[in-house]
């Protein structure tokens, strides 16, 4: 089934936390098995239906651009079969020093006035099911939607009754607490809360979003992880090179 939905892939960041990579390639290009974490990222969207791809790069743009135009030369906008499915990608420079809501706002253009558009970060992985989310989004008819997510636990966690812990789990999913997972579903009316090219889009967009309650958290239970150092590249390796990733 093809979905007409467009995709928003944010991946013009500087990567400074994973700086063993990124002072050569920006981090989407970084390889997970072979495979930049971008087309990965693809991937999962594809699995779905999703085939219109809008690349917000910056840093290295160059770098992305060369990898696809090893497959296709047709131009700015161009047909390319990914996954034995033919995608349309548009690799948008959308400035090296911009922020996170700058970049998205560079998007608005291709974005119709009563169209909805999902976008997501160039790092994170999940096994979450799209379907789900864009349903979710249009049921609910707020500005925005974020996938919220358990972040993986870095220790062990203890339940603790008095003196005496009940439960030891070595480094479990945390058991409390949400965060910002990416993959989100917006309409239009998201770009006239980002006023210029250095908007964080964590900060005051979606922070004014949810004080006006237009923002809707769509919880995903199942797995998640963000590349944000080298232990978490490998972490995403090491899965996908026994055959046991979960996205």
């Amino acid at each position: 089934m093809k979905n007409k939905m467009k995709i928003v892939i944010l991946a013009g960041g500087l990567g400074t936390r994973i700086s063993e990579y990124t002072k050569t390639i920006p981090k989407p290009m970084i390889k997970i098995n072979k495979l930049p974490i971008l087309l990965h990222i693809i991937k999962i969207y594809v699995k779905y239906g999703y085939r219109k791809f809008y690349i917000a790069a910056g840093y290295k743009k160059n770098i992305i651009e060369n990898y696809f135009k090893n497959f296709s030369k047709n131009g700015k906008e161009f047909e390319q079969t990914l996954f034995k499915k033919k995608c349309l990608i548009n690799i948008l420079n959308t400035g090296k020093k911009s922020m996170t809501g700058g970049r998205l706002k560079k998007v608005s253009k291709f974005i119709q006035k009563d169209e909805n558009f999902m976008f997501t970060y160039g790092d994170g992985v999940s096994n979450i099911n799209l379907l789900k989310l864009e349903k979710f989004h249009k049921k609910n008819k707020k500005i925005a939607t974020v996938t919220a997510v358990r972040p993986p636990a870095r220790f062990g966690e203890l339940t603790i009754n008095k003196k005496t812990v009940t439960k030891f789990l070595e480094k479990p999913q945390v058991s409390q607490g949400w965060i910002n997972g990416g993959f989100f579903v917006a309409n239009k009316k998201i770009f006239s809360f980002i006023k210029n090219d250095q908007t964080i889009l964590e900060k005051d967009p979606l922070e004014i979003l949810a004080k006006k309650k237009q923002l809707l958290a769509f919880k995903h239970f199942g797995f998640w992880r963000c590349m944000d150092t080298k232990r978490d590249k490998d972490f995403l390796e090491e899965l996908s090179k026994t055959k046991k990733a979960k996205w």
